[in-house]
């Protein structure tokens, strides 16, 4: 490599460093998330969207609820039950916690939503006495399980349905919680375990409201 190719190369080189962090100032200052900070808190954003599939669930006062429902704000979905032995009850505290530290505005432009992966011991009745006992915002979905099935795979969640014959039987399910976006469709994943701290350091950013 000649002197002056050397040159230009060093040339080019700066130019590519000052440019880098030219673009990366305008990201920062248009208030743009750190894909690194985001994953650190475990947040996965998709690439692109996904729809969610139309049908219908029952809430916790026994009302239809449609999954089109999730618009105007964000949701965080968490497949569970209320029977469940650990996850969900350590799940559901954190998210109970995670709401006292984010600021009122994202708290106000956020639901949390437990969908129950044990439709047969999971009424409604059920479903609205146990998520007292965390945040009476919570709101508790439950139905036919072929319906439950399909959303969740929709949002890559599976679970393992149990045998219901058996005494006292646990559901095979994953601590991920599924990201809704305002205009109801899956934006991304918050991976278990939930590390409250950076999620609330995170999330008061990708939830302002449109606009």
């Amino acid at each position: 490599m000649t002197r002056t190719q050397k040159t230009v190369f060093i040339l080019v080189a700066v130019v590519a460093l000052i440019l880098g962090l030219t673009v990366n100032k305008v990201l920062t200052s248009k208030g743009q998330a750190d894909p690194t900070a985001l994953l650190d808190a475990g947040i996965v954003l998709l690439p692109q969207s996904r729809d969610l599939p139309e049908l219908s669930l029952v809430d916790q006062d026994g009302q239809a609820f449609r999954v089109d429902r999730l618009e105007k704000q964000w949701s965080l979905l968490f497949f569970g039950y209320t029977f469940c032995p650990d996850i969900c009850p350590a799940t559901l505290a954190e998210l109970r916690q995670l709401r006292t530290l984010l600021p009122e505005e994202a708290r106000d432009n956020l639901r949390v939503v437990l969908v129950s992966v044990d439709p047969q011991r999971d009424t409604p009745e059920q479903l609205k006495k146990y998520l007292g006992y965390f945040d009476a915002e919570f709101i508790g979905l439950t139905g036919e399980l072929e319906a439950i099935q399909k959303l969740a795979n929709a949002v890559s969640i599976p679970f393992i349905p149990a045998d219901t014959s058996e005494e006292n039987y646990t559901v095979n399910h994953s601590g991920n919680l599924v990201i809704v976006g305002p205009d109801g469709t899956q934006r991304g994943f918050i991976r278990a375990p939930l590390k409250n701290a950076k999620l609330a350091a995170q999330l008061p950013e990708l939830l302002k409201p449109a606009g």
